[in-house]
């Protein structure tokens, strides 16, 4: 059945503004000045908006959609098939099953989407368990399938603003295109370089090829601190304090940004408070609020300030605010606390709906739920059908407010249109020398002696060892060894060991005098090599790193950014 739309000029206008100025309730800190003065809905004489002006744009746009269009520009799933409108059986088989049709394009069209995330892992991916397909292959195969959702997209009623196309490019272990791009050091090997502006030139490099490709969403930056071992954050986050994770964030955020790609600052209100995995249960974050607001927090506010324009809220019970509700849920949290008490005037995202806590209810409880609370785009339901319906319904019998809704779609539209402004790169850009120095540049800061000489070169032959399976690891480092001048032998030498993602003391080697962690450092702690060091990420610029360190060639200045028991950040005095 068709709900007929209903539309109000001065409703929306108030609406809008509203939304413009970010009002809410407990402003405890000053909000940064909206993108343009709103116009009172009473006032005739006010001048018409600039055609520039992306809130504006939002605002029109908005005030000619229809229910079922409003509806669509708040859902994000993904999709399966590596084409827009060619996929094989089986991929035109999970989309039947998640939304009822073929393909991804007859998936925008059907339920007209405000936008489509692309997924995919990797063996050391801790998100893996709610990625149920990959449709990322090569940046070229990328590129098409952007374009080909893009055209399908066009032809909607919202097709005037920018299709949303997203996807996790975190780099290190969460990185869903990893074929034919510059590879960044991790988030935690820019927290141990420690310097914002390696960082911002960094993703600065990494936003121009997600462009490239059609990206024009990336969930990232991480602004999690890290204060618990958690394994499903670990080297995702900048470090174990908000002074280390904060100015990452926001360099991180104002390099993506720069190329027009919108950053999603994640996992609101902060996952790396509980050691738990909100993939499979619903973490309990049990701080105090005085500990949220000292410790949590801050990379949020830092990421807001640099003009992050949204942010992720995350499957957590925090208890200090909202005891038993998963923040992704949680009006107190997500309206009350990010947007009245940070002032953040983005778009909410929700976590992946098709995780354990979300799936408590049905997709389109959920759904409604999580715009009641505050979010504004709804992320990988299980079922696009049911969220679609769900909505619906939820607007017809009033538990969803079409104020809300419509809220929610004059924020989408209006992130949209701002990065509607940017030129997309060619693919030629792709790893490219100057993208390839900016990881280099990262990578080289980021190296931490944690044990042994601050510098000390390797003498003699050397022999790359490692933890299983981690022989491109080996060939990467053997390769940059070479390269600085090291003979690298296939038995005896000195003993270079390297570990990496989910390691721990039963792969460390016992005749190693150089034991090298490329991921978190916790594993340095039971190490009895006379030398540890950390590079906390095993790409080719951090390889090239490690060898220039092991080659006498480069000093290593990079400081751990997580504690490790018995070890110095660095032996290194500066």
């Amino acid at each position: 059945m068709s709900i007929p739309p209903r539309r109000s000029a001065v409703a929306l206008a108030a609406l809008t503004a509203l939304v413009l100025t970010g009002c809410s309730d407990g402003p405890d800190r000053p909000r940064p000045a909206p993108s343009a003065p709103a116009s009172p809905a009473s006032s005739s004489a006010a001048p018409a908006p600039t055609a520039a002006d992306p809130a504006a744009q939002a605002a029109a746009l908005v005030a000619t959609l229809s229910d079922e269009d409003l509806v669509g520009q708040v859902l994000m799933p993904y999709a399966y098939g590596s084409s827009a409108t060619q996929v094989s059986a089986g991929s035109a088989a999970g989309n039947r099953a998640l939304a009822g049709v073929d393909t991804p394009a007859e998936m925008v069209a059907k339920y007209r989407l405000g936008g489509v995330i692309l997924v995919g892992f990797s063996a050391d991916d801790p998100t893996s368990g709610n990625q149920e397909t990959t449709n990322v292959d090569n940046p070229k195969q990328v590129r098409a399938l952007t374009d080909g959702l893009r055209v399908a997209a066009g032809k909607l009623p919202a097709g005037a603003a920018p299709f949303l196309v997203g996807t996790d490019q975190e780099y290190g272990v969460v990185t869903r295109i990893t074929d034919g791009v510059t590879q960044l050091p991790s988030p935690l090997a820019a927290g141990a370089a420690g310097n914002p502006a390696l960082t911002e030139a960094a993703w600065r490099a990494a936003g121009a090829e997600l462009a490239a490709m059609g990206i024009n969403l990336d969930f990232a930056p991480v602004a999690d601190v890290l204060a618990t071992r958690s394994t499903v954050i670990g080297s995702r986050s900048f470090g174990a304090t908000p002074a280390t994770a904060s100015p990452q964030v926001a360099g991180a955020v104002r390099g993506l940004q720069a190329e027009g790609v919108g950053a999603a600052v994640k996992h609101f209100p902060g996952h790396g408070l509980s050691a738990a995995d909100s993939h499979t249960e619903l973490p309990v974050v049990g701080q105090s609020r005085a500990v949220l607001d000292r410790t949590a927090f801050p990379p949020f506010r830092a990421g807001i300030d640099a003009g992050a324009m949204a942010v992720m809220s995350a499957h957590l019970n925090v208890t200090a605010v909202d005891p038993g509700t998963p923040a992704t849920f949680s009006r107190k949290l997500l309206t009350d606390v990010l947007r009245g008490q940070l002032g953040f005037q983005g778009v909410v995202i929700t976590d992946g709906m098709n995780m354990a806590p979300a799936k408590k209810w049905s997709p389109g409880e959920a759904a409604v739920r999580a715009l009641n609370a505050g979010n504004d785009l709804i992320l990988m339901t299980p079922n696009v059908g049911q969220a679609y319906d769900g909505l619906r319904a939820a607007l017809t019998d009033g538990s969803l407010p079409r104020t809300r809704l419509v809220e929610a779609v004059t924020r989408v539209l209006t992130m949209k249109f701002r990065l509607a402004g940017h030129p997309q790169p060619a693919l030629s850009t792709l790893d490219g020398p100057e993208h390839r120095k900016a990881a280099a540049d990262l990578a080289a800061a980021a190296v931490t002696v944690l044990r042994g000489t601050c510098g000390g070169a390797v003498t003699g032959p050397v022999r790359v060892t490692s933890s299983g399976g981690r022989d491109r690891t080996r060939a990467l480092l053997t390769e940059a060894l070479t390269a600085a001048g090291v003979r690298v032998v296939s038995s005896g030498g000195t003993v270079v060991h390297l570990v990496g993602y989910g390691d721990g003391t039963k792969d460390l080697s016992a005749d190693a005098a150089v034991t090298v962690a490329m991921d978190t450092p916790y594993v340095l702690a039971g190490a009895k090599s006379p030398t540890v060091l950390a590079t906390y990420s095993s790409t080719r610029a951090s390889m090239t790193a490690l060898a220039a360190v092991l080659a006498g060639k480069a000093r290593p200045t990079g400081r751990a950014p997580v504690p490790v028991p018995g070890l110095p950040a660095t032996t290194c005095k500066v």
